[in-house]
């Protein structure tokens, strides 16, 4: 037989449900068909949903029909002999619920139909087998809403009469769409959810499931320790779409002892490395946040290709866990610098000096731009709902770049101290005599990739300005 061509994708009125019409080559004994070719489907505009599980429903008489049934998987289904109807009913929250589609379906024509969606098919012939590909292996007493197929607003126009089909008792029974459960999207998960970045993404992905190494009722916050592998096994993954891991070990200096350094590298490269083989494994979307320490400060500014090059043991954890992250098929790497949230963080320090009547010195050859938690969370929004194609991203504010000095000017300005009471240090003089790890000196990150998406970072001085005044 000659090679087979490309199928053809046409959409339906349910959002995410495609038929598939395949190249069906026949000849005196027969005909072939790639029924499934991930390569062609995903070009087409197929989602590359990752099946791991074949399924075959062998039909003996015409009429057999089946109830319309919402799995929480994708599923790509097609039959293998004969014919049948096929119909299905976006079960979803959301406006399209309650939407119909039918199709029949031959030798030549697969449909591929989103987690939500009820589907149900009626033979046409005897002998009819029907199969479908999955994206999650099956799991016993699995709950999920049905649909009873005589429902009067879905109005299915069955080519048998129901009344004449081959139905099970327990299809008989099935609530009509005025009763009918709608199935709930898949959730987010916020990992490190108490720490500066967790809690803005808390505002900013409302109704995520939150967890932390500790947990806080009040907050609802779960325990979770993502470095132990027994309970990410034992975390229903199945539920979410999404994971924000927003939880690191940022303490720089103390990473340099002994303790430091081996929580650092569990906390900032094992972890990651795991959520990312979970992200694989389920089909989720991974946020990771990572940072300009990856970088030895020598370039200007740091583009999201340049080969990492870090110089102390916190800058070689995180390093070792974004070079994990990226093997996850469905990824944002975020590298960020200079974060401010709240919590304890540089800004605050300064605030405190100020009023504590403190002169400091602070160093002036590191230059970078802030990051405000909340400009970072919003970032990773809009990059989520967007749709952005996966990959790197440099994230921080706007505006020119600055050194630590000029910032803690600034702070000291809006504090009502005298600007010039921060006195200018370099690095080498700064760090003398002090166990410290080794600085990038120039931290700034090229944010042409993210603007290109329609994000416009904030400029890093307003930021600091409202900043300032809310922490009064």
């Amino acid at each position: 037989m000659a090679e087979a061509s490309r199928p053809a994708l046409e959409t339906t009125p349910i959002p995410g449900l495609v038929v598939l019409r395949l190249d069906l080559r026949e000849d005196s004994r027969g005909w072939f068909k790639e029924n499934w070719q991930r390569e062609k489907m995903v070009a087409l505009g197929l989602p590359d949903f990752g099946p791991v599980q074949n399924n075959m429903s062998f039909n003996a008489t015409r009429g057999t029909t089946r109830g319309i049934h919402t799995e929480p998987w994708d599923k790509f289904v097609s039959v293998a002999g004969g014919r049948a109807f096929g119909a299905w009913v976006d079960m979803r929250e959301g406006p399209s619920f309650g939407a119909v589609f039918t199709v029949e379906l031959d030798a030549a024509t697969a449909v591929f139909v989103p987690r939500g969606v009820g589907n149900s098919y009626q033979t046409l012939d005897d002998a009819v087998t029907y199969c479908y590909l999955v994206n999650e292996h099956w799991r016993p007493a699995t709950p999920y809403p049905a649909l009873d197929l005589a429902d009067p607003t879905a109005g299915i126009d069955w080519p048998i009469p129901l009344a004449q089909a081959e139905i099970s008792e327990r299809d008989r029974t099935n609530p009509t769409l005025d009763a009918a459960e709608r199935m709930a999207p898949k959730k987010t998960l916020v990992i490190g959810a108490l720490g500066q970045l967790g809690r803005a993404l808390r505002a900013d992905f409302p109704g995520s499931d939150l967890v932390d190494l500790a947990a806080d009722e009040a907050l609802g916050v779960q325990a979770l320790d993502v470095s132990d592998p027994a309970a990410l096994a034992a975390w229903p993954w199945h539920e979410y779409a999404v994971v924000l891991n927003a939880a690191a070990y940022t303490a720089v200096d103390a990473a340099e002892t002994p303790e430091g350094r081996r929580t650092a590298w569990a906390a900032n490269a094992a972890a990651p490395s795991a959520l990312a083989r979970v992200a694989t494994q389920h089909h989720l979307t991974l946020v990771h946040y990572s940072s300009e320490y990856v970088f030895d400060g020598t370039q200007d500014p740091h583009l999201e290709g340049e080969p990492v090059s870090p110089l102390g043991v916190y800058a070689q954890s995180k390093a070792a866990g974004d070079l994990a992250v990226v093997a996850a098929p469905r990824h944002y790497l975020l590298r960020t610098s200079w974060v401010i949230g709240d919590g304890t963080n540089f800004v605050r320090t300064m605030q405190h000096l100020a009023a504590n009547g403190v002169c400091p010195s602070v160093v002036d050859d590191q230059v970078g731009r802030l990051t405000f938690a909340g400009e970072l969370s919003r970032a990773t929004r809009h990059l989520v709902d967007s749709g952005a194609a996966h990959g790197t991203y440099n994230i921080s504010n706007g505006g020119e770049p600055t050194s630590w000095w000029e910032l803690a000017r600034a702070v000291y300005g809006r504090s009502g101290r005298d600007e010039v009471d921060v006195s200018p240090v370099d690095t080498a003089t700064y760090s003398a005599g002090k166990e410290m790890a080794p600085r990038p000196l120039r931290s700034v990150l090229d944010l042409a990739k993210i603007r290109a998406t329609g994000f416009e970072p904030e400029d890093a001085m307003t930021a600091l300005r409202r900043y300032c005044e809310s922490t009064r």
